[in-house]
């Protein structure tokens, strides 16, 4: 059997492995490119990319008067990202929380989470948002003709195809993303140290590793943890593109009491209090008498 059969019409026939493969190639890239991975242009997905713009379009500047969430979230989803709202919220959400995002894009008023319990935030019906001032770093040029832009779903109006970020937000706050055979994990910079090593990229195109490291030399994580992986090992890291982190908490002594004053990220204090309790409950901290939050 032939590779293509046409039929009457604009129909043809195809073998099942070629229209599988086909069809699995067109919806990876999809997941890929619309949903799942960020740009490197600007550091964003698409949802994040249009809730940004929304409220740009809704005139929600750092200086301005907050408005309820569900206005940016129905702005979002009737104008530019047909899916679902509570996806596009939980968007919305974790660019505006400060132990999520190293410099939140959105500011956000009203119960939008906490360490202990991330997904804790109230309905969108409830809290308030505008943008963080450190989202002009994406938007400022915007009408200055510095990007492309397409049609939206329905063809009403249009949206830009990359936001012209002024920094590489995709290492100033990270990113991570699983899509169909690919996946992201960049962990986020100190906005300082990046720029330090922009600017000698700019004025040594050929510098290696070594010499940016001096000016980046590690990442910096929202909730001010302690990285503790060897300086060598962070520059195979950024040689390589993978490898691991190891962080860990940050105290200190006040009055005889061991006081911790940082976590690393994504680690829940409620979660950390109950362990150090069943150690204690198990008698293998001998040297501590009592516990608070």
């Amino acid at each position: 059997m032939s590779e293509v059969t046409e039929v009457a019409g604009d129909h043809e026939r195809l073998p099942l492995h070629v229209f599988a493969e086909k069809a699995y190639l067109d919806y990876s890239m999809y997941v890929v490119l619309d949903r799942a991975l960020p740009h490197l242009a600007d550091g964003l997905k698409p949802v994040q990319r249009r809730i940004i713009f929304a409220m740009r379009e809704l005139a929600l500047g750092p200086n301005a008067k907050p408005k309820k969430s569900a206005r940016t979230v129905g702005d979002v989803i009737g104008k530019y990202h047909p899916h679902g709202d509570s996806a596009c919220y939980e968007a919305m959400v974790t660019m505006a929380q400060s132990f999520a995002y190293r410099y939140p894009l959105v500011d956000g008023h009203g119960n939008w989470g906490s360490p202990d319990d991330p997904k804790s935030f109230a309905a969108m019906r409830y809290t308030e948002a505008k943008l963080a001032p450190y989202a002009q770093a994406l938007l400022s040029e915007l009408d200055q003709g510095t990007v492309e832009w397409i049609d939206n779903f329905d063809g009403s109006m249009k949206e830009p195809v990359l936001l012209p970020a002024r920094l590489p937000n995709i290492l100033v706050n990270g990113t991570t993303g699983i899509a169909v055979g690919m996946a992201t994990d960049i962990p986020p910079h100190n906005l300082r140290e990046l720029v330090a090593a922009c600017l000698h990229l700019l004025a040594h195109p050929e510098a290696d590793t070594a010499a940016l490291c001096a000016h980046l030399p590690a990442p910096d994580f929202p909730t001010g943890c302690e990285i503790i992986t060897p300086p060598e090992e962070l520059r195979k890291l950024y040689d390589s593109g993978g490898g691991q982190l190891r962080a860990r908490a940050r105290w200190d002594r006040e009055d005889g009491n061991i006081v911790v004053s940082h976590l690393p990220q994504q680690v829940s204090p409620a979660r950390v209090l109950e362990q150090i309790a069943d150690q204690m409950r198990a008698k293998k901290l001998p040297l501590v008498e009592d516990l608070r939050d």
